[in-house]
């Protein structure tokens, strides 16, 4: 059986304010696509672009400044608008710890995917790796901008 979830959590060298504003730039939701004139916000439907992966609808669900963002998306479904069946939900936490922040990523939904038990496990294995990714690259952009 496939697990239904990917959580990740890391440390940040910086305030919650400075990676919340990482999170909501267009370039960290867009991947090849142009960023000009995208606004990141509650209801928001982005594309991100990838010339290996493909193209990948995103709708942003809930923002709580500073603290929370979740959106949907169909990984495993590329060019597919994110609907039940076809999407997970990624929900980012960012706590503040005495000048650092945890930010915590978790995708879930897996299971409910209306695919084969190996696409499934195929979208959890490269989303697996892909965040680990995202989110040292989400550090290293933020501490840079501390320095």
């Amino acid at each position: 059986m496939v697990s239904d979830r990917i959580e990740r959590e890391i440390v940040i060298e910086a305030p919650a304010e400075q990676v919340w504003a990482a999170l909501l730039e267009p370039e960290f939701w867009l991947g090849e696509a142009d960023p000009t004139g995208v606004e990141v916000g509650e209801g928001s439907r982005l594309v991100s672009e990838h010339a290996e992966y493909g193209t990948f609808p995103q709708l942003i669900e809930k923002l709580d400044p500073h603290r929370y963002l979740a959106y949907r998306w169909a990984s495993a479904f590329p060019g597919e608008e994110p609907a039940a069946g076809n999407s997970t939900l990624v929900e980012f936490t960012l706590t503040e710890e005495s000048g650092t922040t945890r930010l915590r990523m978790v995708e879930s939904g897996f299971a409910a995917l209306a695919a084969s038990e190996e696409t499934r496990r195929g979208a959890v294995d490269d989303n697996t790796g892909g965040w680990e990714q995202v989110l040292d690259e989400v550090k290293q952009k933020v501490e840079k901008r501390q320095a």
